[in-house]
């Protein structure tokens, strides 16, 4: 494996050249927003064609976007973006069909774009060449605006643009995880960025820059605090902050969103119970929605968790999550507001498989939900994996919009230091065949409602965004949320080509940097898996905190915090059985798919251990048993990193000094801590099956009680 890296390596030096440029030092707070000067012709192509800007609209949205191109072509070509009342050679215009005859466009057929898509053209207006940002809204034209400015960042040649582009699902949305003290549960980014003790009175240029990067990525919708709620964000002090951040983020078109903890109605309002079929309770959450909407009128609506992890919930008073998700659609639904339930509900009170228990609580409820009430499900049914198998609600609510939920934060992956980038596993989710109404109904295609009518659409990402410098605690963390927005609007999109372009944006688009870099990126999620939980193992991390390596965890007070209860290694074989001799988990997807994944032979050996447990011995495609397969996984993974680690050295040429040392210690950490997953995991599972390591794979380097006795009790995010 390390021979087999080396010569991947190889091939990719070649494509980094021995020379290039230096870059200043950066911190990273740019983001993919750097705007910085353009190379030979590619700054002589914006300059010609980004002069001055015809821009008829006055509202807040078109003044940000006014400005947003004004320091993009600015910054890129070394000369300021003049304002123009009409057109001329080089302008760039920005209208509604309503405005294009008057500033010489004629008519444009946008009506398939929707609200918020927009159409980019290089065309004449009154006989000047220009180029045209056509949109139905405001908001339209401001993310035609971000992307003529990506495509002038990554040097494509603006001489002969039609892009056409609308979002495909209706809801886009970070979660974040924030605590009114500034902690972010999983986060890994430093404080939050909401300074919530200084709002309303300060709103600083960090919440305007926050905006402008999630509207350069199609992001609509923010939850400014924690799914585990406290009472306090509801309350009219809290209100008024959270009103103040929403007057910032507005021109953006960023909605802001509140959790809503379930027992408010008890510990704000003085009530005996939050039953939510009390009338009393229906009245005290609509009176609660009348008061956040007069502070905030185009709120987007709540989100819940409920009745998970110590939560209350409506199935405290014997009711559904169908009627606790009612009651907060019935509140929001004069002032057009939704509700976002999710479906990440387990109980210590079940003793089922975790793994089956959203879809047992949901899938009965279809149906049952109100018509603005939109279901998030987590990406697997554990709990944002390295790998999981997509998970069974979807393709299973044909009567019930569901929306995703993945996580941005690598709470599982690494988190901060791992370089780990996330698109290929929201691909890889996304392309997944539910087999719903036959081969096809992709997960993304359910999201977006093509296989069952949907009314409401919607992705959610559950953030890392801090305080840091760099705001996601790395600069490759950045990509991960750039991969986010640009999946939510198109789920269908392509994780390399997103990679690529973040690539291009954030260092350069110099080819000899850009294949390399992505390259390495494409395959460093794949290397997280190897080391930590190959061949389909889940949830093997330590307890609590989720870092560094504890398989051999097993006396907590609920089964499934245990990582013994997942992987169940023993003398015989590892894996936990979800067939109908087991859990029976693989029971919940669709025919044609429970099939394969019910047979050892049909299903896929990335998801083999998810599904099965098979004996030690059992011969892998490779021709290896598995308990070799499994060794050589761990193997591979430690050896990518080591392959990352020579491939950023060469690449230095390319990237300025200071975020190129980060990386490079970031490199440096995750090359040791995949060495201590791989050993520590390995000297386990030989406790468990007492084989020998098969030949040419060196033993961990220390017995398993010195694994078993680290400890690292103030790892963040926790």
């Amino acid at each position: 494996m390390v021979r087999q890296a080396g010569r991947i390596l190889s091939v990719l030096l070649l494509c980094c050249g021995l020379c290039a440029t230096p870059a200043f030092a950066e911190d990273g707070y740019d983001l993919w927003l750097r705007y910085r000067p353009l190379a030979g012709p590619a700054q002589a192509d914006a300059a010609a064609h980004a002069r001055v800007i015809v821009a008829p609209g006055t509202s807040p949205t078109i003044a940000a976007a006014v400005a947003e191109l004004e320091r993009g072509f600015g910054g890129m070509t070394g000369r300021p973006l003049l304002r123009a009342a009409l057109a001329e050679d080089g302008a760039i215009v920005l209208a509604t069909p309503a405005q294009a005859r008057g500033v010489g466009l004629g008519s444009a057929s946008i009506a398939d774009l929707g609200r918020e898509g927009f159409w980019l053209l290089t065309t004449t207006a009154n006989g000047k060449p220009v180029i045209a940002i056509l949109a139905n809204t405001d908001i339209g034209l401001l993310y035609g605006s971000f992307r003529l400015l990506e495509l002038a960042e990554q040097g494509v040649s603006l001489a002969h643009l039609d892009v056409r582009s609308a979002p495909k699902l209706q809801l886009r949305v970070l979660d974040h995880w924030d605590n009114l003290d500034r902690s972010v549960e999983r986060g890994y980014a430093g404080q939050s960025i909401w300074d919530w003790w200084t709002l309303p009175d300060y709103t600083g240029p960090r919440y305007t820059d926050y905006a402008r990067a999630n509207a350069s990525i199609g992001i609509n919708g923010a939850v400014l605090n924690n799914v585990n709620a406290v009472k306090e964000s509801l309350t009219a002090r809290y209100i008024a902050k959270t009103a103040a951040l929403a007057d910032v983020f507005r021109p953006y078109g960023i909605k802001v969103y509140l959790s809503a903890r379930f027992s408010a109605p008890i510990e704000l309002g003085g009530l005996k119970t939050a039953d939510p079929l009390d009338p009393a309770v229906k009245a005290w959450w609509a009176a609660k929605a009348d008061e956040i909407y007069r502070a905030i009128p185009d709120f987007g609506g709540f989100l819940v968790k409920a009745n998970s992890e110590g939560q209350p919930g409506p199935q405290d008073y014997h009711r559904t999550h169908a009627d606790g998700a009612n009651v907060l659609a019935e509140a929001v639904r004069p002032h057009g507001g939704v509700v976002m339930y999710r479906a990440f509900v387990y109980s210590e009170h079940n003793a089922a498989d975790r793994a089956r228990q959203a879809y047992d609580d949901f899938k009965p409820l279809d149906g049952r939900f109100a018509d603005n009430v939109i279901v998030q499900v987590k990406n697997g049914a554990i709990d944002f994996q390295p790998r999981e198998p997509f998970h069974p609600l979807f393709g299973a609510m044909p009567k019930t919009p569901l929306m995703m939920e993945f996580q941005i934060a690598k709470e599982y992956l690494g988190q901060a230091t791992h370089l780990a980038y996330l698109g290929p596993l929201f691909q890889e989710t996304l392309e997944s065949d539910t087999f719903a109404h036959g081969a096809g109904s992709t997960v993304a295609r359910v999201l977006e409602g093509k296989v069952d009518r949907y009314r409401l659409t919607g992705m959610a990402g559950v953030a890392n965004i801090g305080v840091d410098r760099d705001w996601s605690g790395s600069t490759f963390n950045q990509a991960n949320w750039f991969a986010f927005g640009r999946f939510a609007w198109d789920p269908d999109g392509d994780a390399k080509t997103i990679g690529a372009e973040w690539a291009q944006m954030t260092f350069t688009p110099d080819p000899r940097f850009v294949t390399p870099v992505v390259a390495m990126m494409m395959a460093s999620r794949e290397a997280v898996v190897d080391y930590m939980t190959p061949l389909g193992l889940a949830h093997q991390m330590a307890t609590g905190h989720h870092y560094g390596p504890g398989p051999w965890v097993s006396e907590l007070a609920r089964p499934e915090w245990n990582p013994t209860y997942y992987a169940r290694a023993d003398a015989t074989g590892i894996g936990f059985d979800r067939t109908v001799s087991g859990s029976d988990a693989v029971g919940q997807y669709a025919p044609a798919l429970a099939g394969r994944l019910a047979d050892p032979n049909t299903t896929p050996e990335r998801d083999l251990l998810w599904f099965h447990h098979v004996a030690w011995d059992r011969r892998m495609a490779s021709g290896r048993t598995l308990w070799d397969e499994l060794v050589a996984h761990y193997d591979r993974g430690v050896a990518q990193v080591d392959a990352m680690q020579r491939l950023w050295d060469a690449l230095a040429p390319y990237v300025d000094a200071e975020r190129f040392a980060k990386t490079r210690t970031f490199l440096g950490v995750q090359q040791r801590e995949a060495m201590w997953w791989r050993d520590a995991s390995i000297a386990w599972f030989q406790s468990r099956n007492q084989l020998p390591l098969p030949a040419g794979s060196p033993a961990p380097a220390h017995p398993l009680d010195y694994y078993r006795a680290i400890e690292t009790p103030f790892a963040p995010g926790h």
